[in-house]
This record gives C-alpha cells, sequence and structure tokens, in this order.
C-alpha cells in the first residue's frame, strides 16, 4: 500500500501519526514508525536538551523514519536548527508561514509539512516551497486552523496543489477513513485522537478512559482552554469545566468559573483551569476538568491497542474496504487496480 507519500518518505503504509503535544513521546514515534507509518514528535515547546534527548531516544529504537512538529505562534528558529543538527529531515510545522524556516530542511535534504486550513493557503505554502501540505479539517481534536471539513477541505486542496502530495487530518480514525481519503485523492492521512488511545500515548488514564467512552457528539469546537496559547480554537471532549463555564453564560476571560483554581500538578508544575495542557500520565489531580483533546471521530474507539498494530489495522481494513470506490491514481497504486 504505497503512495507518493510514502515514496517521497520512504514509508511503508500512507499513515502519519499526528504530532500531539505532551501526548506524543519516543514510545509512540518509534512504534508507529516500525509498523510502516510516520512517527512523529511535537516539540514546540521543549528545551534544547529535551529537543536532543527525545530525538535520541526514538533514534534508538527505531531505524526508520520519523518527523519533527514545531508551532509557529512561538519562534522556532533555535529549535529547528537542533532537529537538523540531530538528523531529523522530517519537519512539520503548523500554525504560521513556514517560509523563512523551510530553506533551512531543505538545504540539508529534508523534506517540509505544512498545515493549512484551505486551499488558498495550500496553494500559497506550495508556492512558498512546502514539499507536502496536511489539508486539517474541522472535525480534528487539538488544535484546529479553520472551519471547514476534512471531505470539501482535502478535495478542494487536492484540486488546488496536485500533483503535490496532501494528507487528510481530522476525524480519521480507522481503515474506512484512509480508504475515503484516497478516493477524494490525498496521497495518506494525518491520524492523531485514534493514536491517543494506544498504549504508548504519553497520557493519564483517565483521559485515555473518557476518550473510550465518547460518542462522536461528545467533542466541542471551543476557544476555552486558552490560557498559555489564547486565540486558537479547538476541539476537546465536554466536561465539568465546559459545562459550568455554558452554564454561567459563556463569559469572556477573566469572568470565567474558576479561573485562576489550580486544578492539578504536572511535571513543569501547577495546572490551573482554562489552560491548554495535556493531561499527561505523570499528572495528578482532576484530570477530568482539563483539556482533553479529542476529534470527531473518537466515536468509533472501543480499545487500546498498541500503537502498531494500530497501524497496521487501519492498512489492513483500508484494503478490504476498497472495493467500490473510484480510485485515483494513489489510491489505484495503493489498492492495486487501474485508474
Amino acid at each position: 500500500m504505497r503512495t507518493r507519500l510514502c515514496h517521497r518518505l520512504g514509508l511503508e503504509l500512507p499513515i502519519v501519526q499526528a504530532p500531539m503535544g505532551g501526548a506524543s513521546c519516543p514510545a509512540l514515534a518509534a512504534a508507529v514508525s516500525n509498523a510502516g507509518g510516520l512517527g512523529m514528535l511535537a516539540l514546540s515547546w521543549s528545551d534544547a536538551a529535551s529537543l536532543r534527548r527525545e530525538i535520541r531516544e526514538t533514534r534508538a529504537l527505531t531505524d526508520r523514519p520519523f518527523g519533527v512538529n514545531l508551532v509557529l505562534a512561538w519562534r522556532q528558529d533555535e529549535r529547528l536548527a537542533i532537529c537538523l543538527e540531530e538528523g531529523v529531515r522530517i519537519v512539520s510545522f503548523f500554525w504560521g508561514d513556514p517560509a523563512a524556516l523551510s530553506p533551512s530542511v531543505q538545504a540539508v535534504g529534508g523534506v517540509v509539512l505544512h498545515t493549512v486550513a484551505s486551499a488558498a493557503q495550500a496553494k500559497a505554502s506550495v508556492a512558498a516551497g512546502s514539499d507536502i501540505i496536511v489539508a486539517q479539517g474541522w472535525e480534528a481534536g487539538g488544535h484546529v486552523l479553520g472551519e471547514v471539513a476534512t471531505l470539501p477541505l482535502v478535495r478542494a486542496v487536492v484540486a488546488a496543489v496536485g500533483p503535490a502530495p496532501v494528507l487528510a487530518a481530522g476525524g480519521i480514525v480507522d481503515g474506512q477513513g484512509l480508504a475515503a481519503a484516497l478516493a477524494l485523492g490525498a496521497a495518506g492521512v494525518w491520524i492523531g485522537t485514534r493514536f491517543l488511545a494506544s498504549a504508548e500515548a504519553n497520557i493519564h488514564p483517565t483521559y485515555r478512559a473518557r476518550l473510550l467512552a465518547a460518542g462522536e457528539t461528545d467533542t466541542a469546537h471551543t476557544g476555552l482552554f486558552d490560557l498559555g496559547w489564547p486565540g486558537a480554537p479547538h476541539r476537546v471532549l465536554r466536561n465539568p469545566t465546559l459545562d459550568a463555564w455554558a452554564a454561567a453564560g459563556r463569559p469572556a476571560s477573566g469572568r470565567r468559573p474558576g479561573e485562576g483554581e489550580v486544578v492539578a500538578q504536572g511535571a513543569l508544575g501547577p495546572i490551573v483551569r482554562y489552560a491548554s495542557a495535556t493531561p499527561t500520565a505523570e499528572v495528578t489531580g482532576a484530570v477530568e476538568v482539563m483539556s482533553l483533546w479529542a476529534g470527531q471521530g473518537v466515536g468509533q474507539i472501543h480499545e487500546v491497542r498498541l500503537a502498531g498494530e494500530i497501524v497496521r489495522d487501519v492498512a489492513d481494513a483500508a484494503l478490504r474496504g476498497a472495493a467500490g470506490l473510484f480510485p485515483t491514481p494513489d489510491a489505484a497504486e495503493a489498492f492495486g487496480c487501474s485508474a
């Protein structure tokens, strides 16, 4: 099951694990890469020592390709330089214009991925030198760049930037989602929420249990958890913090119920209500009131699996479900049929 994405990045399968803040870790990234997909580290807020440690730990666990993600709402030139020094050659950028940083990646033979929310953004990104586009739909969990659903967005982006490879992101958790994305012209998928429910993801057991219990209507697109990353909409599981805020009339920041209250403790210290903070495994306290990132595909997730098993399950189910889809060139190659 190989597409242009696989050929470009040296993958066996067109499946990328989304970089998910504190939930991503060397064990998760390496497991996905070892299974034939692309594991990703989220390093946007790491200091220099942590950057080097995570990259080296991942490399010790896999000899396959893996990548890193940097959020451009913060300056990332120093972090990028360290990643490249450490031999990283796949870099994804999010929430900003990567034009100033992309040449550094490509100068050492690297590949630039850039997440967009519209066809116009995709065209501008490719024109500025991005190699692979991630089309993130509104269904996605975590921070969400735009307001267009995945299906129409992927179709528009593929039409706008082809033959540049496009990854479909948002609401995709299984093989049916992969098959559908390929049929729309995407070269692969970018999966986040399903990997949160993997054994390797660095999340708190309470958070994982909430993911497994959730249905497709149990998420909310909001700007509520904004302390630390203001003005950045996101999708989370509904929880007592969101419910209390809604019951209070959805007041603005500064007048929200319990604002400033310490609700948990993490590796870096106290976590206050409304913080943009992933409930990682070491967190203690009221995890259920924190930002529980999740996409709308969460209702299809019913069990914890090893990340490598998830990769293989998604690929196998896509192949089984491909019959009857009208293949694009990528689908034709992946499914062994003629376009």
